[in-house]
């Protein structure tokens, strides 16, 4: 039995999702004539209250394609410093859109209205102009952090007062609506674009869908072309997708309960410096100077079981739904017995 832990990405397609994948209707996407991609977009757009989306390979794809309808060269991103759109996405925001990011050091990922409003460049021809404000919810690099519906829409009113653009990184986000209870519906009346990610918790193989207004969707999809995303019958990949939003969703509870029991696990072990509150399916924690990140890493690889390694001594693991109790238990016990 192998424990991965590295990331909620890991997990393979259930019986039922596999089922649905076999005998999906397909067509031709670039014709814009699958009936399973056009039904996933449907779908999702109507989950959020939104015109339109798109289906796209990843959430890199999706925020990247979202940033450049949002933005023109030389403008300006807010965004946090530990961003996966700044942190993860290859330097995507220059290479494809020609802007820049203006990081904020945040709340474990979290920005404030007043951080926004502090990182708005004045007008004036030796800046860059500021555009657009992208959160990240839930918060990666952030332990799983997660802003409410509150918070988000008292960003939403700074952006609106300052005529920026909204996007939101949601690859995460029905982890954070799970411990919010919010609507999501109320989110697409906050955002211009939102990203939906399809392959972490919600457990598809593949693919994201990018949400938005019918004009910006139609605009997404010449950007998408350039980029290389054109798909013709993806619609078996779609249907996963379908599923996961059908199935995955309400038991994402179970993921973010067996986090925190690892969470309370790590608090009693004399080998930990210091942990990340746990608010969803992330744990990320530190070791003080007497085990190095690599020894413990090899001690869980005797027992089968991976996790990552984000920077030196600090360790990320990820629970999923290919994660169960008896796995649980395995982590557990081999935790307090290094």
């Amino acid at each position: 039995m192998i424990i991965d832990l590295r990331s909620d990405t890991v997990t393979k397609p259930t019986k039922g999702m596999l089922d649905a994948m076999w005998n999906a209707e397909v067509g031709d996407d670039v014709f814009s004539e699958d009936p399973s991609i056009n039904k996933l977009e449907a779908k999702a757009a109507e989950m959020f209250g939104m015109e339109a989306g798109i289906y796209c390979p990843s959430g890199t794809m999706t925020n990247q394609t979202a940033i450049k309808v949002l933005t023109q060269p030389q403008q300006e991103v807010i965004c946090d410093v530990q961003a996966h759109i700044y942190k993860y996405e290859a330097g995507g925001m220059a290479f494809n859109s020609g802007v820049s990011p203006r990081l904020v050091n945040g709340d474990r990922g979290r920005m404030t209205p007043q951080d926004v409003i502090d990182n708005i460049n004045p007008e004036n021809t030796h800046f860059a102009p500021t555009s657009l404000v992208a959160l990240e919810n839930t918060s990666n690099r952030g332990g799983g952090s997660y802003y409410t519906m509150k918070e988000m829409a008292a960003i939403h009113q700074v952006v609106k007062d300052n005529c920026l653009k909204f996007h939101l990184d949601g690859a995460r986000i029905f982890n954070a609506l799970t411990e919010t209870h919010d609507n999501p519906k109320d989110l697409g009346k906050l955002f211009d674009t939102i990203s939906v990610c399809l392959s972490k918790g919600l457990g598809a193989p593949v693919g994201s869908v990018m949400l938005s207004s019918k004009e910006n969707i139609h605009k997404a999809k010449r950007i998408r072309k350039v980029f290389g995303g054109g798909m013709r019958q993806a619609g078996f990949l779609a249907a996963a997708g379908i599923y996961a939003l059908d199935n995955n969703i309400k038991r994402l509870k179970e993921d973010h309960q067996r986090a925190k029991i690892i969470e309370t696990t790590l608090k009693n072990l004399t080998y930990i410096e210091s942990i990340m509150p746990v608010d969803t399916n992330i744990i990320i924690f530190k070791l003080n100077n007497s085990m190095t990140h690599e020894d413990f890493l090899a001690k869980l690889a005797a027992k089968n079981i991976k996790a990552a390694a984000t920077t030196k001594q600090t360790i990320r693991m990820v629970t999923h739904l290919d994660f169960n109790d008896d796995m649980l238990d395995v982590l557990v016990n081999t935790l307090k017995s290094i």
